[in-house]
């Protein structure tokens, strides 16, 4: 954004002559200096007339009359014997008049070295010393005796015209090479050198382009915002922000406001600065999927009225490295994970210098076990790889902002801003809870002991015209508050938007294919429902746009709704202090406690912290505590983090130095007193030598090298975990010998996480049933991979067994059937049913599977011998990443789209991209249930984006094959 007094003036200003002159060998170089001051230079092409305009000397009457006039006079001096007089006449009336014509105009450099040269004084007292025909006009020689001139003289020789002199000149000069003087060639560096700084400014000037008032950028892009998020203006802090020197020149910042401050439509403007101004791609790091999914939704409007790319980088999806675009820029929105693949390939592509911004949204989860490994990582090696590329954090308040700072090289910017007062109860014991809620409900003994808290009494104070979030320590909690809130509630609830939430039933049993959570039938007649990660995907997304919409008006909940999804309400009530058996950490309570309040709905939030008596010591000193700090975790789990950092960097080839870029640098004193940074990179370079992963060598100089290994390679592009990448191997070497083709049971077991198996206890009736049920190949497999049919008979029939047993082979085989039952009948409430296992279970099992299965593709494409698995398991991820029937495939493919809502959409008529893509969303709302107008945008935005990513791949293929190599041997 440029305002009216950082604006670069350019004028070219054109120097007048009453002489023609080409402009066609004319070069102007203009440089803006900071000041504002502009300057003009000039150069003269090799076709440049030095003539200005005399094409032919002899083709100018006028020029030859005046030379014979001359010659005449000349003549007559000579007779008169008064040669004074004539030199004079023909200094003024040809040269001289010329020269002084020509001060007034802008001369190439060689003439103005020839004018120098004829209007600087000469040190040499004699004319004789000069090799020139030039007269001397500034330093006319004295007067001469016109008597002298007669003594000695020679006899006079014949006198040719001075036509034919002047021809003869010509032609022996232009006969003679060229040569240039120092002077000239002095004063031809220092211009090439002003050229080069007046070219370097105008690129740095139309490297962003200022395209509008709105921060830079076009009035279409506030309409936009208005149209598509309803914002008409921008809180103050937030102009504040995108005015700041550090975003104006393009420093790294992080910057810190309360939850609901608005931080992300500031990063959402730099982003579009980046595609429309700069002409950069852009990269935005969310911290989970359905994050990813609500942004790509959410921002396929603006791509495809401002013409860019947006592209999803979660689970399964995104492609390494990225189509590579010639006419269009792309907004990269991804997951941590899969940020840190994409930029992995485009360092090794040698294309990372193309994303000029990258955004991180909750910055602070840089101290998030591996996750934050991870992050720390991708922002290293953008730190490292490319100095052009912007970084802009988005974060929590925290106590050590300045390690951050340090460590992205950053300026920090903080607000205490937010759009509603929140009046928070920070602890209340029962004693308290009771006369706070006198008058709001009466309570029976019998309601007493039920809802001891006054949670019933403090919920239906604000619903059902408007919304409250109760936070709850487990997911069981969520469900049974949600049951007993509705036992007590007036029937007069029932009534609220009744026939919406009817509806909303019906879609809900529609998505179980018949089935529907008994919980979920209780509450939602009365507006309520729970919401926690036992939901499956199509459930949470039903029940989080009824809630956004007002259908729901109450939600119970677990933390991770706080961490995810923006859901606000007017009141949020935290049932406990703790996270599971966890006590709630400052970070936590303030994520919770920041969803009360809706702007531009209510006029203030309300949060309430009840507490038991055993708890309000601890409350008080979570409540004053100090900001939580955030640490590198690099050494988190035995520093896992560490050696995938130094194999990846062995694998780029950018190891030297670059440990000094990471946060763990910065706060190695704190992290690891014991043992230097240089110590820890050491052990990991042994540790990675002794699983094979990288090679240890010495040149001729005996300096050390090291390489990685095909295994190292194929873990690091593949993301595989270090301590799983061996026995990964193994599995799939094995798979080779016999692997079964007529059934995916095989290729499922290979692909499912090893990172799940311990989350799931077999139940041995179950397995034992399953088991018997496979086919005699199947059963086959399972005994080759080490689960035969006799132990899984012995311990279904509680015998004991002799022979050792690898659980973790017992427990991933188990996993692997639950999902060959899902890749059959793709119904995931039979399948859960079926194994006794929460379908919330079943639905994280299904995504982790799908993502490792891409992990291990990109695994097998980097080894040679794993070549056949490349066809096979590129399907089989396809199918695990929708689990679906395959004809609605491709419409569960536009981001946001569930299993519900693809049948809804197939069964309407709308059976591929190309119907998506062109429906009319008044038609789409009118047609399918529950659909709002925003969301059918939404959705046709999203199949629009696909299609003309999918186009664009295309051409750009086309484009590669059409075009001529640049390496084509010649004559």
């Amino acid at each position: 954004m440029y305002s009216d007094n950082h604006m670069h003036e350019i004028v070219v200003k054109r120097n007048s002559s009453s002489r023609k002159r080409s402009r066609d060998g004319l070069k102007s170089h203009i440089t803006t200096h900071a000041n504002g001051v502009s300057f003009i230079m000039q150069c003269c092409s090799d076709n440049e007339d030095l003539f200005e305009g005399y094409d032919s000397i002899v083709g100018d009457s006028s020029f030859l009359a005046k030379l014979e006039d001359v010659e005449l006079q000349m003549r007559q001096c000579h007779d008169q014997q008064t040669p004074n007089a004539c030199e004079d006449d023909l200094s003024d009336s040809i040269l001289a008049e010329d020269f002084r014509d020509l001060t007034s105009r802008a001369l190439p450099s060689s003439q103005l070295e020839f004018q120098k040269a004829v209007t600087t004084p000469h040190k040499s007292p004699s004319r004789g010393a000069h090799n020139t025909s030039t007269p001397d006009l500034v330093n006319p020689k004295p007067a001469v005796n016109h008597a002298d001139l007669n003594v000695n003289k020679p006899p006079p020789k014949a006198r040719r015209s001075m036509k034919d002199h002047l021809k003869k000149v010509l032609i022996d000069n232009a006969a003679t090479s060229s040569t240039v003087s120092k002077t000239v060639q002095q004063k031809e560096a220092v211009m090439t050198e002003e050229m080069s700084f007046a070219m370097r400014a105008i690129e740095s000037i139309s490297a962003e382009q200022d395209l509008g008032p709105f921060f830079g950028l076009p009035s279409k892009v506030k309409d936009l915002i208005l149209i598509l998020k309803g914002i008409q203006n921008l809180y103050e802090w937030q102009e504040t922000c995108l005015s700041l020197d550090s975003v104006q020149q393009r420093r790294n910042l992080i910057y810190s406001l309360p939850t609901s401050g608005g931080k992300t439509l500031v990063a959402e403007i730099l982003i579009l600065k980046e595609l429309l101004c700069r002409k950069k791609d852009a990269l935005l790091i969310l911290p989970y999927i359905s994050l990813v999914q609500e942004k790509v939704r959410g921002l396929s409007s603006f791509g495809i009225e401002l013409d860019f790319m947006v592209e999803e980088y979660a689970g399964s999806k995104g492609r390494f490295p990225p189509v590579k675009r010639r006419n269009k820029n792309s907004l990269y929105i991804t997951t941590i994970e899969k940020g840190h693949s994409l930029v992995n390939s485009l360092i090794e592509n040698d294309r990372l210098d193309n994303i000029g911004l990258v955004v991180v949204d909750e910055l602070h989860m840089l101290g998030d076990g591996s996750r934050g490994a991870i992050l720390e990582m991708t922002l290293s090696k953008i730190l490292y790889m490319s100095k052009s590329t912007q970084i802009i954090g988005m974060s929590a308040t925290l106590g050590n902002v300045g390690d951050l700072q340090t460590f992205l090289k950053a300026e920090n910017y903080t607000n205490d801003f937010r759009p509603l007062f929140l009046n928070s109860i920070r602890y209340q014991s029962t004693e308290l809870i009771e006369p706070l809620c006198d008058g709001l409900f009466q309570y029976s003994s019998g309601m007493q002991k039920m809802d001891p808290d006054r949670i019933i009494a403090l919920a239906t104070e604000v619903i059902p015209q408007q919304s409250c979030l109760i936070f709850c320590a487990t997911k069981k909690n969520c469900e049974n508050l949600a049951g007993m809130i509705c036992k007590y509630l007036n029937k007069e609830f029932l009534k609220h938007r009744e026939a919406e939430k009817a509806t909303l039933l019906g879609e809900l049993k529609s998505s179980g294919n018949g089935s529907l959570c008994p919980v979920l039938q209780k509450t939602v007649p009365f507006g309520l429902a729970y919401h926690h990660s036992g939901l499956t995907s199509d459930e949470r997304k039903l029940v989080e746009e009824a809630y956004s919409s007002g259908v729901l008006c109450l939600l119970t909940c677990t933390s991770t709704l706080a961490a995810g999804i923006n859901l606000p309400a007017r009141r949020v009530i935290l049932r406990s202090p703790y996270v599971a058996a966890e006590f709630l950490k400052r970070s936590q309570y303030k994520q919770m406690v920041g969803r009360a309040g809706r702007a531009g709905i209510d006029a203030m939030g309300e949060s309430i912290l009840i507490l038991q008596d055993k708890d309000i010591s601890m409350a008080k000193k979570l409540l004053s505590a100090p900001m939580e700090k955030c640490y590198s975790n690099l050494l988190h789990d035995g520093g896992r983090g560490l050696l995938s950092l130094v194999l990846s960097l062995i694998g780029l080839k950018v190891l030297r130095d670059f440990m000094k870029g990471t946060l763990l640098s910065v706060q190695e004193a704190q992290v690891s007193p014991e043992r230097s940074l240089w110590d820890l990179t050491v052990e990991s370079i042994e540790t990675l030598k002794q699983k094979s992963l990288i090679e240890v060598s010495a040149d001729v100089n005996n300096q050390t090298i090291l390489q990685i290994t095909r295994l190292g390679r194929a873990t690091f592009k593949g993301s595989v975990d270090l301590s799983c990448c061996d026995l990964l191997y193994r599995d799939l070497s094995k798979g080779l010998e016999g692997l079964l083709l007529n059934s995916f049971l095989h290729l499922v077991y290979l692909i499912t996480p090893y990172d799940m198996v311990h989350q799931c206890k077999p139940d041995w009736m179950i397995y034992f049933r399953q088991f018997t049920n496979l086919s005699a190949a199947e059963q086959k497999m399972a005994t080759a991979v080490g689960v035969p049919e006799s132990f899984v008979a012995r311990m279904a029939a509680g015998q004991s067994v002799r022979k050792s047993m690898d659980i973790l082979v017992v427990n991933r085989l188990y996993l692997a059937l639950v999902l060959y039952s899902l890749l059959k009948e793709t119904n995931l409430w039979n399948v859960s049913d079926r194994f006794q296992l929460t379908r919330g279970f079943v639905q994280t099992l299904l995504s982790s599977a799908s993502a490792f299965g891409s992990s291990v593709l990109h695994f097998t494409e980097e080894l040679e011998e794993f070549w056949a698995y490349k066809a096979l398991l590129s399907e089989l991820t396809r199918r695990l990443t929708y689990c679906v029937q395959a004809e609605l495939i491709p419409l569960m493919e536009v981001a946001g789209v569930m299993e519900h809502r693809a049948k809804q959409l197939y069964n309407a008529g709308y059976k591929t991209l190309a119907h998506l893509a062109n429906a009319d969303p008044q038609i789409l709302v009118q047609t399918i249930e529950n659909l709002f107008k925003r969301q059918a945008n939404q959705i046709i935005a999203s199949a629009k984006m696909l299609i003309k990513e999918k186009a664009e791949a295309l051409q750009e293929e086309v484009d590669d094959l059409l075009m001529l190599p640049s390496d084509l041997p010649s004559l």
